[in-house]
């Protein structure tokens, strides 16, 4: 118990002096606001996120489910810089995940059921005040909230009707209409084509009181909002959660809707979704969780690890997703002393805290400065860079190309042949670029042909290097470059 009390009063003491540091460091620099450039919209090819303006928008979200539950106001201030500083840009909440939801605070989400009339009460500091503050802190730090506005299982257990969801979307949109990094997200971990007349009524009275910002929807593991939604007039841009299943691992996860032994191919959901007539843009929003059991329900299963979670990120966007969201167990449920661990996370010796220093938290943001560095709308995805057979499942290599430059993931660092004529140039510069450190390192000039590469390191998995090769006239990178310069 002593011990117990010890590590409580050692992490106030912790989060105290580094909130004041915090600001400290932020007051000197300016933080970037990507809606600055305009509220977001599709791009053109109907297949990325880009602002009034033109500028790019690459989506790297951390699954921040339980932060309006379980989180304080300092705590949150914390957690979203701590979250900006690592290069995040979305948070993706659950808004409430009952009905009613209570928060840290001891304030319920629906003290009057979907009555939201009395909802403001004077000199309480209320459900939706810390809502509002959580939003507010994430603008100050330049981050989206994704607010999936009811979990999933609540519909499902019949605790929201058609008529409560139009009320409850009213109220939604009506308070959040003004606020410049909201983005909607209906569904919640649920399926796509059951109560679609409730998440059609919720997603119309959003929409109808707020037409400034994006929507989509989160769905059930190992499914694609693109599958039953795709034509909805509401759905801006769709979602997959690929889930948290290894390679032929079904058992407890209720109905399967993908074919055998592909659990961990999510690359395979953005094909599917782009050969679509009506195209639009996709991201993975729900992966494997860096430190959660595989198969998500049994603790003794081994943890996914950094090496898994790079490999899904760089899996996906390379075949065409516009973004990515990371997930870690004990960050997505903010587990800390004093609370339950689900999942077989422990809150002891890892609180959510902790967790943000796990190297896969920390290395997502390589993936978005290298995207960044390049042409970003032409992009797209191109297995015929491969030449030659290509891998299956942890060999498979993922190609992306905009004109003049192409990229290759290669997780287990297996000998690869590339066909360099895919891209514009006589002569073609190479790097390899390190996805766990985002290190650079210039490798040479190649001739306009297929040619073999190899990085200089050990085979299997984890051991991952993504190629770069750029038409040699172009100077989106210099032979010297050691890194990548930071992308906001």
């Amino acid at each position: 118990m002593h011990m117990y009390i010890r590590k409580i009063i050692l992490f106030c003491i912790l989060l105290f002096t580094t909130l004041i540091f915090t600001a400290e460091a932020q007051n000197k620099k300016e933080i970037n606001k990507p809606w600055e450039h305009g509220k977001l919209q599709i791009s053109e090819n109907k297949r990325y996120l880009i602002h009034e303006d033109g500028t790019p928008f690459f989506w790297l979200g951390d699954t921040g489910w339980l932060l309006p539950k379980r989180l304080d106001q300092d705590e949150a201030a914390y957690y979203l810089s701590k979250a900006h500083n690592a290069g995040y840009n979305v948070v993706q909440i659950q808004t409430t995940n009952a009905v009613p939801t209570m928060n840290s605070y001891g304030q319920y989400s629906m003290p009057d059921g979907f009555n939201f009339k009395n909802i403001n009460q004077k000199g309480v500091y209320g459900y939706w005040d810390h809502m509002d503050y959580i939003i507010k802190r994430a603008e100050q730090q330049g981050i989206y909230v994704a607010m999936v506005c009811i979990w999933g299982s609540v519909v499902r257990s019949g605790q929201m009707s058609v008529d409560d969801a139009k009320k409850y979307g009213t109220f939604l949109g009506e308070r959040y209409k003004d606020s410049p990094n909201i983005i909607w997200v209906i569904g919640g971990d649920t399926y796509a084509d059951r109560n679609q007349e409730i998440w059609e009524a919720l997603a119309q009275s959003i929409r109808k009181a707020d037409r400034n910002h994006l929507m989509t929807f989160h769905p059930f593991g190992r499914t694609s909002s693109a599958t039953h939604l795709n034509d909805k007039e509401w759905m801006d841009f769709n979602m997959y959660q690929s889930g948290h299943r290894r390679y032929g691992q079904k058992r407890g996860d209720g109905s399967y809707t993908i074919e055998g032994n592909t659990e961990e191919d999510n690359w395979r959901y953005v094909e599917e979704a782009l050969a679509m007539d009506n195209l639009k843009p996709i991201l993975d929003a729900e992966p494997s969780y860096e430190g959660i059991p595989q198969g998500l329900h049994n603790p003794a299963e081994p943890l996914w690890t950094a090496d898994d979670v790079r490999r899904y990120a760089y899996w996906s966007v390379f075949a065409g997703s516009f973004g990515h969201t990371y997930g870690h167990n004990n960050i997505m449920q903010f587990a800390k002393p004093g609370t339950g661990g689900a999942y077989g996370a422990d809150p002891i010796e890892k609180p959510w805290y902790i967790a943000m220093k796990d190297d896969g938290f920390n290395q997502m943001k390589y993936l978005k400065n290298l995207i960044l560095t390049f042409p970003y709308s032409e992009r797209v995805p191109d297995q015929s860079v491969i030449a030659g057979m290509n891998g299956n499942r942890y060999d498979r290599l993922i190609a992306t190309r905009g004109d003049d430059y192409l990229l290759v993931y290669n997780y287990t660092n297996k000998p690869m042949s590339i066909d360099l004529t895919k891209i514009s140039g006589d002569k073609k510069q190479a790097w390899w670029y390190n996805p766990k450190n985002g290190h650079l390192s210039y490798i040479g000039e190649y001739d306009n042909q297929i040619t073999p590469f190899a990085f200089d390191g050990a085979y299997g998995n984890g051991n991952d290097q993504v190629l770069i090769a750029i038409d040699a006239t172009k100077n989106y990178l210099l032979p010297d470059w050691k890194q990548l310069p930071v992308k906001e």
